[in-house]
């Protein structure tokens, strides 16, 4: 018979009411360059992390026009957010508010459903 320390029993909780890691989101990343984001408009999955990369010499930020996060990504870094939420979100930079994008946070059951259409 397999028993469990209470520490070993209390892992197993905090698993199964977050998720396992081995189930984590992927990681999508951004590049920032010549005062632009590319690619510009994503697709994510809940609970996957968006990462933008500055090559650019000056720094940028990528802040969601909804207010729900505003990140900061020195010249040379590289900044991430977790997207917990369904949705559409439009962001921009707020040094330069004419480089934009837009991230659409899908349920993983509906982008499969999305990549199943294409032919």
């Amino acid at each position: 018979m397999r028993t469990f320390t209470p520490a070993a029993a209390a892992l197993v909780l905090v698993q199964a009411a977050c998720g396992s890691p081995a189930l984590a989101g992927e990681l999508v990343k951004v590049n920032i360059s010549d005062l632009a984001f590319a690619p510009a408009d994503i697709t994510v999955q809940v609970g996957d992390a968006v990462e933008w990369v500055n090559a650019d010499f000056i720094d940028h930020t990528a802040t969601a026009k909804s207010g729900d996060w505003d990140v900061l990504i020195p010249a040379g870094k590289s900044d991430r957010v977790v997207l917990r939420r369904p949705g559409a979100v439009v962001y921009y930079c707020r040094f330069h508010p004419g480089m934009t994008g837009t991230i659409h946070i899908v349920a993983a059951d509906a982008l499969i459903r999305l990549q199943e259409k294409k032919p």
